[in-house]
């Protein structure tokens, strides 16, 4: 082969692998001069950590008071306003008890008959039928031993022929009919009323007895008063207004003693249990803060409304007559609390599956770094294992960059 023909592929052979050469630092020179990315980071430290979770809830009292008419009628006298506090026994309101006096006194004069007519009953009668009985009784003997006198006169002289078989038999007969009417009026007396008639009056002294318990009722109810201390919150009622039966006529609860009942979507309902803090707050004092704790957790999942939720009574702990009944308040429920641990910003925490990351920022790149959480909140998490109070984690990218592993990074502020 000539000199030049060897010379000419040797030459071609160098630039081929000075080009292979060439594209293959490009990618390796871009990585190593590309500029790095910025971040906003994070020191790992030592902080105490609250986990709540909040709702909406009505106030309701604990004790509650609230009276109806008994019947219909009119309003004589309302003797209390809203806002009033009371104590045990005092009167409240008065009714127009004219028809509850007349129906009180109907009552005790129909109760008064069937237990009179009880009496009888068990004493054989009524007195004027024990003395009429009583008169007949005796008349009836007299009679009953003087036919036998007769009768027994008449058979010696028949014996002697001086009284004929007739008369004899007519004696009889007088002494058999009252001997006969005798023994009714024995058995009248012992045997005057049957099983049927007892079990009738004793059935008319049972109604009479329950008439009686309601128009008492009545009556007590026209006149309302508080069986307990406390504070009257709604007064409905105007004196002179008509009202119908079973219509309300106040309300009034001890305003010390008062409870929350609350509704919890279902995701919160397992971080729920007795006894947790609960802060409540009420929009019309939005500068006062009241106190309390989870009296009963959610038993079971109900519908209301839209939502699968869980009922949570709530007892207040410091109310005194200033946090009102139907109220909506907003609770937050401290589910869980941590003392100095360490912790990183919600924000740095990244989840893949049922596993949890983090990228730290190591000599100016990214480690994806696999971290064990505890307790979080919305704004930071608890680091059980993976983190040390040295590290920096990264937040986010100042551009829409995504964080990888081995990014490099320039970290700000």
């Amino acid at each position: 082969m000539p000199v030049t023909e060897v010379k000419r592929s040797n030459s071609r052979m160098l630039w081929v692998t000075v080009a292979a050469v060439l594209i293959l630092s490009v990618p390796f020179l871009r990585y190593l001069t590309r500029e790095s990315v910025e971040v906003r980071t994070s020191p790992v430290t030592h902080e105490s950590l609250v986990s709540t979770v909040s709702t909406t809830g009505k106030v309701e009292p604990i004790e509650e008071f609230q009276p109806h008419a008994a019947a219909p009628g009119v309003v004589k006298e309302v003797l209390v306003e809203t806002g009033q506090k009371v104590r045990t026994g005092d009167l409240l309101l008065r009714m127009d008890d004219a028809e509850a006096v007349a129906r009180l006194a109907a009552a005790n004069a129909t109760l008064r008959t069937a237990e009179a007519a009880e009496s009888d009953m068990q004493h054989g009668g009524s007195a004027e039928e024990r003395y009429t009985s009583s008169s007949d009784l005796s008349r009836t003997q007299v009679q009953q031993g003087q036919a036998a006198g007769n009768l027994a006169a008449l058979k010696q002289l028949q014996a002697r022929g001086a009284a004929s078989a007739g008369e004899v038999a007519v004696a009889q007969q007088r002494l058999d009919a009252l001997n006969a009417n005798l023994a009714s009026l024995q058995g009248h007396g012992s045997q005057r009323y049957s099983p049927t008639d007892r079990v009738r009056v004793e059935a008319q002294v049972t109604d009479a007895r329950a008439s009686l318990a309601a128009a008492q009722a009545a009556y007590a109810g026209a006149n309302v008063r508080a069986p307990f201390a406390g504070t009257v919150y709604s007064v409905p009622i105007s004196q002179y207004d008509f009202v119908s039966a079973g219509e309300g006529l106040l309300d009034m609860a001890d305003l010390d003693h008062i409870q929350v009942r609350a509704y919890f979507d279902e995701p919160d309902i397992g971080k729920l249990a007795a006894g947790q803090a609960v802060k409540i707050v009420w929009d019309a004092k939005p500068n006062q803060l009241w106190h309390g704790h989870i009296e009963r957790a959610p038993t079971t999942v109900i519908q209301y409304g839209n939502r699968n939720v869980g009922e949570c009574i709530i007892t207040v702990d410091d109310a005194h007559g200033d946090l009102l009944p139907n109220t909506n308040v907003v609770v937050t429920v401290t589910t869980s609390q941590r003392f100095n641990v360490l912790s990183i910003p919600r924000e740095a925490l990244h989840t893949e599956g049922t596993s949890d990351f983090v990228y730290r920022v190591i000599g100016g790149k990214l480690a994806r770094t696999p971290v064990q959480v505890g307790i979080a909140n919305n704004v930071r998490a608890e680091i059980l294992s993976g983190l040390s109070e040295k590290d920096t984690v990264a937040l986010s990218a100042t551009t829409l960059r995504d964080l990888t592993n081995g990014l490099p990074v320039k970290p700000v502020e």
